[in-house]
């Protein structure tokens, strides 16, 4: 049964290469949106309906997501340093109520093995699984009372990343015999994370080299294990610098969708 303790598992071990002008710094969850890593933006989207424990499934550069959190209390307060006696006077707290597990997964493992390393963690119990580059205004209880009603392993939430010009059908001979605009029903269904994932995904995921994507999830497709919700709300990733200012002027605009926890 899903509650307020259910974990939060985010992936946050990648490289980051397509965005690397900044990832060769710092881990790409850590990239700032705002002032904030997007990573923390999840949270915030988690806890705000909620959800306040996380496990952070760390990698690539997994020091600076520890040292981050470590501070998250100074950077969220006003503090009053005495540099003579090193005594600190907090004046006001802004911190969040939630709990934070950072586990160094590996710098090479794959997603499904990043996933098995938390095991531990988890126990047995349904746990969140999101990715930590995306955000979007995902109704999470909505996603769980889906998720419950089919009794599947998985349930991933999915996005019509839909065409944004009008839309032609051509034959084969090149002859267009019709032009109309773009509809909902035009693109593609992508995965966009935001999943639901029951316990016994743990027997699917062997390894560090296990892909939790193309090793996992296709064979709960071939079981008729895995599911989908279909979020119609927003919901954009983070892959590339030019997505990057596309949300920083979301965010810089006061009309960040994703921002949920003001609504």
């Amino acid at each position: 049964m899903i509650n307020s303790n259910t974990p939060v598992v985010i992936l946050a071990g990648g490289f980051g290469t397509r965005i690397s002008e900044e990832s060769y710094l710092k881990p790409k969850p850590m990239i700032e949106i705002g002032g904030m890593p997007i990573l923390v933006h999840i949270i915030k989207i988690y806890s705000a309906q909620g959800f306040k424990n996380f496990i952070i499934c760390a990698g690539y550069k997994q020091e600076k997501i520890k040292e981050y959190f470590a501070n998250y209390f100074l950077y969220n307060s006003d503090i009053t340093f005495n540099l003579k006696t090193n005594k600190r006077t907090i004046h006001t707290i802004n911190s969040d109520d939630i709990n934070v597990t950072v586990v160094d997964t590996g710098l090479n493992t794959q997603t499904g093995g990043r996933v098995k390393r938390i095991q531990k963690y988890i126990g047995d119990q349904p746990f969140f699984l999101a990715y930590g580059d995306a955000v979007g205004d995902i109704k999470l209880k909505e996603v769980v009372k889906f998720h419950e009603s089919t009794k599947k392993i998985v349930t991933t939430t999915v996005y019509n990343f839909g065409q944004s010009k009008g839309v032609l059908d051509i034959d084969s001979n090149g002859n267009v015999n019709a032009f109309r605009e773009k509809s909902d029903l035009d693109g593609d269904l992508i995965n966009i994370g935001f999943m639901v994932v029951e316990p016994e995904i743990f027997s699917y995921l062997k390894n560090d080299e296990t892909n939790f994507e193309k090793d996992a999830l296709t064979k709960l497709v071939k079981i008729n294990q895995l599911n989908s919700f279909t979020h119609k709300g927003y919901w954009q990733c983070m892959d590339t610098i030019r997505e990057k200012e596309k949300l920083e002027k979301l965010w810089d605009s006061g009309k960040a969708p994703w921002k949920v926890w003001e609504n």
